[in-house]
């Protein structure tokens, strides 16, 4: 990690990148050069990484594998300040933007910080209201202006970059530099906490750094200095790392930086100005990809119309057959990209070459939706604990619903396999952690004495080497009769019979039968908050029914409305019907007076579905529907 290739950086008001070219040069909103110098790379490093290694990590008396904590968004200073801590021979670890002062209380005592660089005053206030708590933390750096008055003092970034070296620092900080050992930690990546307090997972150089090339070897289409990556997924989180970091520094990328509303819906923007070579998603952002492409190409008429469809067919076809290993009409999609071509650079997506899916599973409609616009998605599996990758379906060899081949020199195996073939995955190589922080007990539990790490996730092989994931150990409601209860297949059957359904939450662990709560699709606001006004699907539904409701309101003030209840217990008796026993099948429901969202609480920051929260977010509702009798949905 101690290399970088990257060789410009840049930014406007919501936009920073690293661009091909031997000069830094930072804007201002109004597009005009700031007062800072033009400067080449090794300028850049011996002015951000020395200056902040030196005056941060060494005049704080931070230790030697001292942590580094940075409670921003994705940023050029978020950038530089990963690097800077591991030049200083220290370790970074980020926190999620939306975390409470508890929770960034929880990771900066775990981790032992002794510097953490945030950038909004929101951000600072957190940190102001627990620094007292927090002995081993030495400073506080905001690269933000503040408005703040308090006695505490708050480095600002740009005093970095004026302090002066003192020669002393400096020899240290050559000898730590040179002392800093492949194997050695150098990133603390805590879990999402989506089933309780977040671990820090512990990454070495060599975990990030092999993980990188050998992702590389294994797809063999990267391009040096060629690649353009868009930073919007935190980074805090490990695929984000990984991508926007690791890969982008073995790659010599360059890296844009969307601002921080991405995933509440200004990364369509971003996307459109970028024009990415290789983008990796969660699966939500692409299916709001398709669901708002399938309502403006269901409004499309006439020749428009009829040449979509064409297009698309043809581009499905081919895909389609090609994964067969034969052509199918391949001049008709010969005839059919240019036209498929135009929808792409709308997206910003006309210049991908590897285009990923991850973190969560996907619909086999979204891969084929995406298949018909001549986009192939390449899923892939992995975890914080085995450094974002484990498998991948190569580029010119992708098996829909799989999620790949093990990578190079990676063993895997499925553990304890039933009669199909279905057990744990575990996998065992240089990508695998080096353990749970200050957490032995955790980490001996899911790695052996063979060193294979135990996933916790469930799956199993096809003929040709393919891995397909059916779900994970703990992603089972047992009842109170002992049955175990898949909650994703079930909430899934229940999403497909119904399109204006957004969530489908299974509850019934210990108890005798199982209910759900629904949320409708509505409309978000520009902060990606679910609105009242019904989306799309919801009011086709309505009219549907005959009913003229356009918010959720008006639907839960009617009682709610018996015709919608009617509709909604029609698509749980379609997937009660696929039930494999009478103790899979849903007795309940009801309807939620908001939609799920990152601003209200119940998704994490990759947009993970938090189960623990909305079981306690939601109590009460859900202690109604086990304490009567009669079938209803509850008022807002």
């Amino acid at each position: 990690m101690k290399e970088i290739q990257s060789e410009k950086l840049k930014s406007t008001e919501n936009r920073f990148a690293v661009l091909p070219s031997d000069h830094v040069k930072i804007f201002t909103s109004e597009n005009e050069i700031s007062p800072r110098d033009v400067q080449t790379i090794p300028e850049v490093f011996d002015q951000i990484c020395e200056k902040f290694s030196n005056h941060n990590a060494l005049m704080f008396k931070v230790k030697e594998f001292g942590t580094v904590a940075v409670l921003a968004s994705n940023s050029v200073e978020w950038f530089l300040s990963y690097l800077a801590a591991i030049h200083a021979g220290g370790i970074i670890t980020g926190i999620y933007t939306q975390n409470s002062p508890d929770a960034c209380h929880h990771i900066l005592e775990s981790s032992k910080a002794n510097i953490v660089v945030v950038d909004n005053d929101e951000q600072l206030q957190k940190i102001l209201k627990i620094k007292d708590k927090l002995p081993n933390l030495k400073a506080i750096v905001q690269t933000f202006p503040s408005k703040i008055s308090t006695d505490e003092k708050i480095y600002k970034w740009q005093e970095l970059e004026m302090m002066e070296i003192d020669d002393e620092i400096v020899e240290i900080y050559q000898e730590r530099l040179s002392k800093i050992k492949a194997n050695a930690c150098c990133n603390f990546i805590y879990t999402s906490g989506t089933t309780g307090n977040p671990k820090g997972v512990m990454l070495s150089h060599d975990n990030l750094i092999w993980t990188a090339h050998n992702f590389f070897d294994f797809c063999g289409n990267f391009k040096y200095a060629k690649e353009v990556i868009v930073s919007y997924l935190p980074l805090s989180h490990i695929v984000a790392v990984f991508i926007d970091i690791s890969i982008a520094i073995s790659l010599a990328a360059t890296v844009y930086f969307a601002d921080e509303n991405a995933l509440k819906g200004t990364l369509f923007k971003t996307l459109n100005e970028v024009r990415p070579t290789f983008f990796f998603s969660v699966p939500r952002v692409y299916e709001k990809i398709y669901e708002n492409l399938s309502k403006r190409f269901n409004e499309s008429s006439g020749i428009q119309s009829t040449l979509l469809s064409w297009a698309r067919n043809a581009a499905l076809n081919h895909h389609l057959n090609e994964v067969e290993g034969h052509l199918g009409k391949y001049i008709q999609y010969l005839l059919a990209k240019p036209f498929l071509n135009k929808i792409k650079a709308a997206l910003g997506l006309d210049r991908v070459e590897t285009l990923m899916i991850g973190s969560a599973p996907a619909n086999k409609e979204i891969f084929e939706f995406f298949l018909s616009l001549d986009l192939k998605l390449i899923d892939a599996y992995g975890s914080s604990e085995s450094t974002a990758l484990i498998t991948c379906n190569p580029p010119n060899g992708v098996k829909f619903g799989s999620t790949g081949k093990a990578l190079f020199n990676t063993d895997l195996k499925i553990k304890d396999p039933n009669e199909n073939g279905v057990g744990e995955i575990c996998c065992r190589g240089r990508m695998t952690f080096m353990g749970y922080l200050n957490d032995i007990e955790k980490t001996m539990e899911v790695i052996d004495k063979d060193f294979w790490f135990n996933t916790g996730d469930v799956g199993y092989f096809d003929d040709e080497g393919f891995l397909f994931i059916t779900g994970r150990t703990k992603e089972l409601i047992v009842s109170s009769g002992g049955e175990n209860i898949p909650y994703p297949l079930i909430e899934n059957t229940v999403k497909n019979e119904c399109e204006a359904i957004s969530n489908a939450f299974l509850v019934g662990d210990k108890k005798k039968f199982l209910t759900m709560l629904i949320t409708l699709k509505t409309k978000m606001d520009q902060n990606g908050t679910p609105t009242d006004e019904l989306a799309d699907e919801s009011l086709t539904l309505m009219k549907d029914l005959g009913l003229n409701y356009v918010s959720l309101s008006e639907i839960l003030n009617a009682g709610p409305d018996k015709k919608v209840l009617t509709a909604i217990q029609s698509a749980i008796d379609r997937a009660n019907e696929k039930a494999i026993s009478r103790a899979q099948k849903i007795q309940k429901f009801a309807i939620l007076p908001n939609d799920f969202s990152l601003s209200t609480g119940e998704l994490s920051s990759t947009l993970k579905l938090k189960r623990h929260f909305v079981l306690k977010k939601y109590k009460k509702i859900i202690d109604e529907l086990y304490s009567r009798i009669r079938l209803n949905s509850l008022k807002k």
